[in-house]
């Protein structure tokens, strides 16, 4: 007589209700935050092959200037990264 009773409860539970969801506010944050991430690891790998690029100049002048202007911009890059980054991660705190 047990099997009678659990004939009215559900089979299968549903994957879980719309509460336990992740806010899709912090789905964007988060992916948001790994780009910027990446971004920023990609700026710093580029300052470093600008300065070995810099140190292989051998004195060439403008070898060496185009090796500066990579290593300042990479730096631009990185902070520009850098402050994106806090405004990502402040607006999901207010959010």
């Amino acid at each position: 007589m047990d099997f009678l009773k659990e004939i009215g409860t559900p089979v299968a539970r549903a994957a879980g209700v719309i509460e336990d969801a992740t806010p899709v506010a912090t789905i964007l944050a988060n992916a948001l935050s790994l780009v910027l991430g990446l971004a920023g690891a990609f700026a710093m790998l580029s300052f470093a092959v600008a300065g070995v690029a810099y140190a292989l100049a051998g004195g060439d002048e403008s070898r060496m200037r185009q090796a500066k202007n990579a290593m300042v911009y990479s730096v631009i890059g990185a902070l520009v990264c850098v402050a994106s980054l806090v405004v990502v991660r402040t607006v999901a705190g207010v959010l």
